[in-house]
């Protein structure tokens, strides 16, 4: 009889191939690049700014205004070049009121404002310009004496402007008036009556009053 020889036989089993794997790779974190001048290693440097003096700011500041102030006022003196030079000054021609308005005496109302004074007696009524004849200063009303009196230099004038001490050398001056159609009394201080020294007096010609 065939003797069947039993081996020992493994069973065979596929081996699959292997798969070579490689580990992940790790991100590359992004560099920099170095400052110019500097190795990458190198530590960065803050830069500190120093404060603004406040004295060197003050003086800044003053010497702008100065040239500002200076830059205008030139201007200023060009634009004067061109313009005209005139003088503004009250109207010579002016009306006062109605003969009814002024009682006997001395009226000071228009002094500030026309540099006159309105006076009235028993028989007329005019206008006294209120001027010194000495040196053209503005003579004060003093009721309590019924004097005018020169502040500049003691000139002194009667009620009716007629001159008695002090250095002025003829009377003060009167202006011209009138009356209009309504009746107001008109007065023109560019137009003046005086008495010259040594001279006859030109306080009787028409215009020279008002008679009441």
């Amino acid at each position: 009889m065939d003797t069947v020889q039993e081996t020992d036989q493994k069973p065979v089993t596929e081996e699959k191939p292997k798969v070579a794997t490689t580990p992940p790779e790790k991100p590359v974190k992004a560099t920099r690049p170095a400052a110019v001048g500097s190795s990458a290693g190198a530590k960065t440097r803050t830069v500190e700014t120093k404060p603004v003096d406040p004295v060197n700011k003050t003086r800044r500041v003053v010497t702008w205004t100065l040239v500002t102030g200076f830059l205008a006022t030139c201007f200023m003196m060009f634009l004067r070049f061109f313009l005209p030079r005139t003088l503004f000054e009250p109207s010579t021609v002016f009306r006062v009121g109605f003969p009814a308005d002024f009682g006997i005496g001395v009226d000071t109302k228009f002094q500030q404002q026309y540099r006159v004074w309105v006076v009235r007696n028993a028989e007329r009524l005019f206008v006294i310009y209120a001027r010194c004849t000495h040196l053209g200063c503005t003579p004060d009303w003093k009721p309590s004496e019924n004097k005018f009196k020169c502040p500049c230099h003691g000139s002194g004038y009667t009620s009716e402007g007629i001159n008695f001490e002090g250095p002025a050398p003829r009377p003060m001056d009167r202006a011209h008036v009138e009356v209009d159609p309504e009746g107001q009394i008109v007065v023109d201080t560019s137009k003046l009556y005086k008495w010259p020294k040594g001279e006859k007096d030109e306080f009787n010609d028409p215009g020279s009053f008002l008679p009441v």
